[in-house]
């Protein structure tokens, strides 16, 4: 009976430590001493789809993104240059996150924006879930702070990234959108 107890055991130890999901040994997502930075999202008519959470580690920024009441398929997810979120398009949030000046998209030879992230897939139920690491990002210090002088934003596209096309990936428009705020 003990030694069933430690196998079972075992596997609950290893995701609690990051290993069963393939971290390393940076502070993990939900550190309390790692710098964070939250978001709720809206869409164009106020209704809520979900949240964001990034959390500063030694190996840039851990996102992670869940949507609700989305339209079941690919969506992209970026972070947007400008801590806005106004109704109904949420073009105030400006164009992708960028500190860097390269083009859009992890398969264009002369990208990436440090906003582009890969596509989350909404389900049936129009929930979905997107994790990624934005290597050299920090919340709001250093040479690439994501939370600058005028802030930062999570929008969720009605589309696919195509990953290449400069600047947005051909995702189509805004459904969803949240102003990250520290802490």
């Amino acid at each position: 009976m003990k030694i069933a107890a430690i196998i079972l055991a075992l596997p609950m130890a290893a995701m609690a430590s990051g290993c069963a999901t393939g971290s390393s040994a940076t502070a993990p997502v939900g550190d309390a001493a790692a710098p964070v930075a939250h978001a709720k999202l809206l869409a164009g008519d106020g209704s809520s789809r979900g949240e964001a959470t990034v959390t500063q580690a030694a190996d840039g920024l851990h996102v992670l993104v869940r949507g609700q009441g989305l339209t079941p398929g690919m969506h992209a997810v970026h972070v947007h240059t400008a801590g806005s979120c106004a109704p109904p398009d949420f073009a105030s949030a400006g164009g992708h996150w960028n500190p860097t000046g390269h083009k859009h998209g992890k398969d264009n030879p002369a990208g990436m924006h440090m906003g582009d992230m890969p596509n989350m897939i909404a389900g049936a139920d129009g929930a979905g879930e997107m994790e990624y690491v934005i290597p050299g990002g920090t919340v709001s210090s250093g040479t690439t702070p994501l939370l600058d002088g005028d802030g930062a934003a999570v929008v969720i596209h009605a589309q696919a990234d195509d990953n290449k096309t400069d600047p947005a990936g051909n995702a189509g428009g805004r459904v969803a959108c949240g102003v990250l705020s520290a802490g």
